[in-house]
């Protein structure tokens, strides 16, 4: 029998086809389609710092399954949003219908975030939100392809409601910038604390980003409440602290607030800040294997030691590795993986994270204390703690 060399080279191809194990017509695992990963963070300006803490965050969960999730090769695509709130609708809308990205994750500011969840819900694209706390979010525009990984503003604020009532205070004085979260802040905290017994006599609010704090401290030290709450942030909660000290009102009415008083910003405030009290879903000094070995790995990787944005965005690809396993990789089984995501469970460095059906956190609020340069742990405020989620329709 005469065989042509056409034959021989079919024959050929045959051969190695069956030796690697791949059937005739299914692509060869280096050709497997990559999962397009949209950041849309800040990476210039106030908030840039968290931003990149973010992104190493969930790079690092990524490394650690190999550059993959699902098993599926990650492709990035980063958007700097500079915080800037009207950019936000084409950032969001260019990375979703130009680069065609199969997740949008963002962002820290909330006027941003709330400008790419409306994009998002028109679009019915996958949206994972690692910090902004807009209790809108979660709230009246919730949507099943829109998931947090961080908290909501009223979260640990309303746990620092049942803290300061257990200390024994019952007049307190409220102050915050005016503008959404900080409102939410104060409601949350009003909503815990007025529902135990306790009186709020007095909220303040200052124009945003204003740091003039004298006359609202000289209005306070007048008042002479049982404490006072506040919410501030960045370097607005590096002044306001100083102040307070060098007010000498630190000593004679206690100072509280939300974690973000002291996140980030405890070596500039130097020792104004030290015993403060705040609450927050993550603290120094947790001393779980999860925690030890992620901040171990990130230290390594980063050189610095991870915070509470680093922890966010390590989550966000732990939820978005959870459903891609759960469809094997297959993005396309969308129902299937949003089911999937929604009823995880986490093994975060923060501790066990599931999901309400608003796709918000519930998780550990912990209580803790500065010590030197570190918000310790000294407590866990209120476990399990679920945002009301107020206005989902989902």
């Amino acid at each position: 029998m005469k065989y042509s060399a056409h034959s021989f080279l079919g024959l050929f191809i045959s051969l190695v086809i069956v030796g690697i194990g791949v059937e005739p017509g299914q692509p060869a695992q280096a050709e497997e389609t990559k999962i397009k990963v949209g950041l849309m963070l800040p990476y210039t300006g106030t908030y840039a710092k968290l931003g990149n803490a973010i992104t190493n965050g969930f790079k690092l969960a990524v490394a650690e399954q190999g550059g993959k999730l699902g098993g599926r090769p990650i492709e990035f695509f980063t958007v700097d949003d500079e915080s800037n709130p009207a950019k936000a609708p084409e950032n969001a809308s260019k990375l979703i219908k130009r680069d065609a990205v199969d997740v949008l994750v963002g962002t820290v500011h909330s006027g941003v975030a709330l400008a790419m969840t409306k994009v998002a819900r028109d679009n019915k694209a996958l949206l994972i939100i690692p910090n902004a706390g807009a209790d809108e979010i979660t709230g009246p525009l919730c949507a099943p392809t829109i998931f947090r990984t961080s908290f909501s503003a009223w979260q640990s604020a309303y746990a620092m409601g049942k803290v300061m009532l257990e200390r024994g205070h019952k007049k307190v004085v409220t102050l915050s910038w005016k503008y959404s979260f900080g409102e939410q802040s104060v409601a949350g905290f009003k909503e815990a604390f007025e529902q135990g017994g306790g009186k709020v006599v007095k909220e303040m609010y200052l124009p945003f980003p204003q740091v003039e704090f004298q006359s609202y401290l000289t209005e306070i030290a007048a008042l002479k409440p049982d404490a006072v709450f506040v919410f501030f942030a960045g370097a607005g909660a590096v002044k306001f602290v100083k102040d307070y000290a060098a007010a000498g009102l630190k000593d004679s009415i206690p100072l509280y607030g939300p974690g973000f008083l002291t996140d980030g910003t405890l070596e500039a405030q130097g020792d104004a800040a030290q015993g403060l009290i705040t609450t927050l879903h993550y603290a120094d000094g947790l001393n779980t294997p999860k925690d030890n070995a992620f901040r171990e790995a990130y230290q390594k990787e980063y050189h610095e030691l991870p915070d509470v944005y680093a922890v966010q965005g390590y989550d966000a690809a732990q939820l978005l590795s959870a459903g891609l396993t759960a469809v094997n990789g297959d993005i396309s089984q969308r129902d299937e993986l949003i089911k999937a995501m929604a009823s995880t469970t986490l093994d975060s460095p923060r501790g066990t994270v599931t999901f309400s059906k608003a796709h918000n956190p519930v998780q550990d609020i912990y209580l803790r204390e500065v010590d030197g340069s570190q918000n310790k742990v000294i407590g866990v405020a209120v476990k399990a703690l679920a945002d009301p989620a107020r206005g989902c329709r989902m």
